[in-house]
Parts: structure tokens; C-alpha cells; sequence
């Protein structure tokens, strides 16, 4: 299928999906995939669930948009369900349209109330493409052409707490880090890594901003993955699942840090129609974050032949040679999985994948990858 046609050619594609119910999708000629993906962990509740779908339908025969210049009639709501499943306790929301965008207000927020420039990062991770979070972007083919647009930012290998503290430094308004990078190929965050970045940030003045865009919202078996630990970060940055595909995103900061009247600001950020989402959104997977570990142990079980790096529904295994000839041999038998890196794929399903779609997925993996080592 031609890439381009009057779209940049920013992703290569060659699979055109026209529906999508549950776990499945369907392309423009009818077939069948089941969904390991889930729009680069986005659709945590599947898709098209019934109690999201009613909820916006819901919101659109109401009202769509009104601006930030007035009060929407469930923002305020949804920042208050955010507040208390962020466990920071009276924390202040700011909601956008993206994580590029949440990450980008996590950093300005940090430099404007600590007054200081530089950040830190660690290498691998991945922020976002916009100015601030790229420039907290590992991937030199990435963050290099525009290198320019953003402040300093020190990147430390990922789990190396010496060189953390030596790299912050009295400059620095805070360190960002991913609990699994998930771009770099399912990288879980070493035992005790959190608690070491909080002492590190704590002793030297720096906010922790803990990106949680693609770990949020029970993929990794709770609501955070920072709840894993006995951390709680100044600032947490949200979005992919926060709505079950609307476009939107959200920090959630401690009591103290907020943005004042005229220091931030978005047209569509924390619309109706997002927030109806969003609510529909965590109530359905109230329901489905506790069965996320016992899924997460059937994965390891069915793939432990393959090595796998696991945390919650984060699935990724290296395979020798080509990952994008893997992906494209799990596509033709039905099954949508992620190349990512090099040599790794990387499954993110759906909160509600089932057992049998979970032997069927290692089944179909297991089969290519082995046939590709013969």
C-alpha cells in the first residue's frame, strides 16, 4: 500500500484499518487481526468499549467545545478523579491534547517555579518531538536536527544512580524518567531506581518528573507505574490511554506547583467531549487493572522461550535479524505487534485481551519467530 498520498510520509505503513470492536481491528478488505498494539498503547479498554462509545456520543449531543475562557462542565471532575488516582494528595491538573504536550508542560512548569534551566534525562528514554520534551529525547536521529529549540538537558544511563547524582547539579529544575522505556524495547526501571532519584532530587533541589504517558492508566498493573514504589514524583505527566483514543493529556503536580493565570494555556486542552472520555475511561478500567498481572505472568509463561522483558502488558523480546520481517509475517497470520529499535518487538494489548487471544498471540509469535531461526 502507497505511504504517501497527500500525507507527509512521517510512518511507514502498509496495512489501511477501516473498524475495529474488543481486541480486533479490520482492514479495507475485511481481514481479521487481533490487536497486540492497541494505537502504541492507547486503547487499554479495547476498542469501541460500549460504556466509552455511549459516554461521547453522550457529550457530542450536548456540547463539543466551549475554550478554557469559560468553565466545561466536567473538567473539573475529571481533574479531580486524575488527583485521586495520582495519589497526590490536592494536586493541580493541567490538561492538553497530547503527552509531547503534557511532557512539555511538566518541564516548563519545573524551570518556571525552581528558576532553573537544565534537565536531566536518561539515554533511551523518549519524551516527545515537540521543543522542551525533545530535547529530554535520547535518540540523537531524533533529538539532533533541532538540538537548538530546547534547554539543556544531561543524559544519564538508564538505572545509573552515581552518575545521576553527579549530574544533578544546582542548574538543574528536574530529572524526567520513564518507569519502562518503552521505545527502547520494554526496559523495566531496576529494583530501588525510583527511591534513588528521589533522594538524589530531594537533596538537591530538583523536582522528579515521572512520565507515566505510556505506562499510565493499569498497563503496567496500576494505575502508575510509580505506585509500584514507595515514590510519589512532584510532577507526573499522562496521556496515550487517558481517553481511549480522543487526543488528550494531563499533568498532575503536588499542591504547590501550579501555572498561574496567563503562564500556560491550550484552546482545546480538557474539552467536553475529552473529559467524557476520560471519566468512561477510568471506570471501565477500574475493572481491568486488577487482572493485569495475571495476563502479564501468562505472556512470560507462554514466550519464556523467547527471553521476554515484561512489566504488566508491556511485552517486548529481541529476535535475531530483521523485527520489521517478525511484524510483518505476525500481520499476515492475523496478529498486530510493534517493531521498535532494532531487533525487538513490542506488544502492548488491551487491558481486556483474553486467554485464549493471549495463546493465540504467543502461538502465532512463538511459530514465526522459530521459523525465522531455522
Amino acid at each position: 500500500m502507497e505511504s504517501k498520498k497527500s500525507f507527509m510520509p512521517v510512518s511507514d505503513r502498509n496495512l489501511k484499518i477501516v473498524k475495529g470492536q474488543g481486541n480486533y481491528v479490520w482492514d479495507d478488505t475485511g481481514k481479521k487481526y487481533l490487536d497486540c498494539v492497541a494505537g502504541i498503547a492507547v486503547c487499554n479498554t479495547g476498542h469501541c468499549h460500549p460504556v466509552i462509545t455511549e459516554a461521547i456520543c453522550r457529550q457530542a449531543q450536548r456540547l463539543i467545545h466551549t475554550s478554557n475562557l469559560y468553565y466545561p462542565s466536567n473538567q473539573e471532575e475529571f481533574a479531580q478523579k486524575l488527583v485521586e488516582l495520582s495519589g497526590i494528595d490536592l494536586g493541580n491538573v493541567f490538561m492538553c491534547n497530547s503527552g509531547a504536550e503534557a511532557n512539555e508542560a511538566a518541564l516548563k512548569l519545573a524551570r518556571l517555579k525552581t528558576g532553573r534551566k537544565e534537565y536531566v534525562s536518561f539515554k533511551n528514554a523518549f519524551h516527545g518531538r515537540i521543543s522542551t520534551p525533545l530535547s529530554a529525547t535520547y535518540k540523537p536521529e531524533i533529538r539532533e536536527p533541532f538540538s537548538d529549540f530546547g534547554p539543556k538537558c544531561t543524559f544519564v544511563d538508564y538505572g545509573d544512580l552515581d552518575g545521576l547524582k553527579k549530574a544533578v547539579t544546582e542548574d538543574v529544575a528536574a530529572v524526567i524518567v520513564e518507569g519502562v522505556q518503552g521505545e527502547a524495547g520494554i526496559l523495566p526501571a531496576p529494583c530501588g531506581f525510583y527511591e534513588g532519584i528521589r533522594e538524589i532530587c530531594d537533596d538537591k533541589g530538583a523536582l522528579m518528573i515521572c512520565d507515566e504517558i505510556q505506562t499510565g492508566f493499569g498497563r503496567t498493573g496500576e494505575w502508575f507505574y510509580y505506585q509500584k514504589t514507595s515514590v510519589l514524583p512532584d510532577i507526573v505527566s499522562m496521556a496515550k490511554a487517558i481517553a481511549s483514543g480522543l487526543p488528550m493529556g494531563a499533568i498532575v503536580a503536588r499542591k504547590d506547583l501550579f501555572f498561574a493565570k496567563g503562564e500556560h494555556g491550550s484552546t482545546f486542552s480538557g474539552g467536553p467531549l475529552v473529559c467524557a472520555a476520560g471519566l468512561a475511561t477510568a471506570e471501565v478500567l477500574s475493572d481491568l487493572i486488577p487482572e493485569v498481572c495475571e495476563k502479564s505472568e501468562l505472556f512470560g509463561n507462554l514466550l519464556s522461550g523467547k527471553n521476554p522483558r515484561i512489566c504488566g502488558l508491556m511485552i517486548g523480546l529481541d529476535v535475531d535479524g530483521s523485527n520489521t520481517d517478525v511484524r510483518d509475517e505476525c500481520m499476515k497470520r492475523g496478529l498486530l505487534v510493534n517493531a521498535t529499535g532494532k531487533h525487538t518487538i513490542r506488544l502492548l494489548p488491551p487491558l481486556t485481551i483474553e486467554k485464549k487471544e493471549i495463546e493465540t498471540a504467543c502461538r502465532i509469535i512463538n511459530g514465526v519467530i522459530d521459523e525465522a531461526s531455522d
